[in-house]
């Protein structure tokens, strides 16, 4: 990786100074290019994986005739993919630059899903489904992987929430689009609403990656825009972390690296935290059908989902803020989880329309504000070298996303309009979740991964000199 592409070496003794102007300065130029291109990437990422939620209520059910089954079965076939491929793909990534990885990876969602546009049946979609999964699997743990090799451990949780609020925006923004495409340009040269809907939003993701491939950069000390002293801050702040060496020379094999992953019992725990977690989260598949059992119909329907995406974007940014200004994660995964579970409660007992859709609201945006500090807690819990920790966040993402296999079954048509059996799983996902997370808060201070902890404050490290190679 950095043994390949560095063009220069120097062994520096170099005196860091936590928290400088300089530092500051660096950071804040870094946020500038980081965050808004892969909050890009992951909201066009989101609406091609998602939108066929909109394409089902704006006509594709009807055209191919889809039943309950078939649906959760081109949703499951994704997510199998998904899990599948999400290891090999982030082990990649810590030996190919990240802006060509990053970019590369959108091209081929967006020509995938464009070709969901083409399907004439459910088994051809099933297999369109599969393979976008294939192309789209290395995205998000990548990127978490990545903007952990920029970032300190309590300055993750901002732009990862920044980040991760592209999943409610593409959620509202899909209503709003789907609503005027399948109206607007229904029928338009012979070619249907929702099939439009497919065909945008896939090239959109092609002609955005274009763009993305420049703006991006690799890695801290590889960024010709740097200069040489941001780029001796840029890695020597994160070996002062704790993080250490994000992209050395002389890393371990990719067997080996599996092997430290896998025998962290700590991969293990967060995998099964990030399976309810997700496995919550996959009522975003289902919430236009929801909204449509109350009482909203036509393209108000895909409109309605806007606040709900709305409230969930608010709920990630207020959550995760919170955590990393207080430095503690257990504690807020846990709130949300908890908010959550009531939330489904209520939504799935109360007869009234406007009642269900308040708490439904409330529900999602808990389920969406605990996946990423669920997942965040990787960096605070499993220590280095990167690769194990790349290995370690792919694994988690990929088990965890494998909760959402099952969960595609838990809203089936004939369980309508009160769906008591995706609330009552659901619920039951998040209070185990809220459960767990206060116990491994425990145990990571009983049993600490080499410092890396981040219920226990990090902040009291002195200035140090470091020798580095940068």
């Amino acid at each position: 990786m950095a043994g390949r592409t560095q063009e220069w070496q120097e062994d520096v003794t170099y005196i860091y100074i936590p928290d400088s102007e300089v530092e500051r300065r660096l950071v804040r130029k870094i946020d500038q290019r980081i965050v808004p291109t892969v909050w890009v990437l992951y909201t066009l990422s989101y609406l091609d994986r998602a939108n066929i939620a909109n394409a089902k209520v704006g006509g594709m059910e009807e055209a191919l005739q889809l039943t309950s089954t078939q649906y959760s079965v081109i949703l499951l076939l994704f997510f199998v993919s998904y899990v599948l491929f999400e290891v090999p793909a982030n082990m990649t990534l810590t030996r190919v630059r990240p802006s060509i990885f990053l970019s590369a990876l959108c091209v081929l969602w967006g020509g995938v899903a464009a070709c969901l546009a083409a399907c004439k049946s459910w088994q051809a979609l099933a297999g369109v489904r599969f393979a976008l999964g294939v192309v789209e699997a290395g995205f998000a743990p990548g990127v978490a992987f990545y903007l952990s090799s920029w970032y300190k451990r309590h300055e993750l949780a901002k732009r990862y929430s920044i980040y991760y609020t592209a999943t409610a925006v593409s959620g509202a923004f899909s209503g709003l689009l789907a609503g005027i495409i399948t109206d607007k340009l229904r029928f338009a040269r012979g070619i249907q609403g929702w099939q439009w809907l497919l065909l945008i939003e896939g090239g959109g993701s092609c002609l955005a990656a274009c763009f993305t491939w420049f703006i991006l950069p690799d890695w801290p000390s590889t960024t010709k825009w740097l200069t040489l002293e941001e780029r001796l801050i840029a890695v020597h702040r994160l070996a002062h972390d704790g993080i250490g060496n994000t992209q050395a020379g002389d890393t371990p094999s990719h067997s080996e690296s599996l092997k430290m992953a896998l025998r962290d019992w700590r991969t293990y725990y967060l995998a099964v935290m990030y399976m309810l977690a997700t496995g919550s989260q996959t009522i975003q598949y289902f919430i236009p059908t929801l909204v449509g059992q109350l009482g909203y119909t036509g393209y108000r329907k895909q409109y309605m989902t806007i606040p709900i995406y709305t409230i969930a974007l608010m709920f990630i940014l207020v959550f995760c803020f919170t955590s990393d200004i207080r430095r503690e994660r257990g504690n807020y995964v846990t709130l949300a989880a908890l908010v959550a579970s009531v939330s489904f409660i209520v939504t799935a007992a109360v007869n009234d329309d406007h009642i269900k859709y308040a708490f439904l609201c409330l529900a999602v945006g808990g389920v969406y504000a605990a996946c990423p500090l669920t997942l965040l807690w990787v960096f605070g819990a499993i220590d280095h070298p990167a690769e194990k920790r790349a290995v370690a966040i792919a694994f988690v993402n990929g088990l965890g996303n494998s909760a959402s296999i099952y969960g595609s079954f838990l809203w089936p048509a004939k369980t309508g309009p009160r769906y008591v059996q995706g609330f009552a799983t659901t619920t039951a996902f998040v209070l185990t979740l809220a459960i767990m997370a206060q116990i491994f808060k425990r145990l990571l201070e009983k049993y600490p991964s080499k410092g890396l902890n981040d219920d226990v404050p990090i902040d009291n490290l002195d200035k140090g000199s470091v020798n580095a190679s940068v």
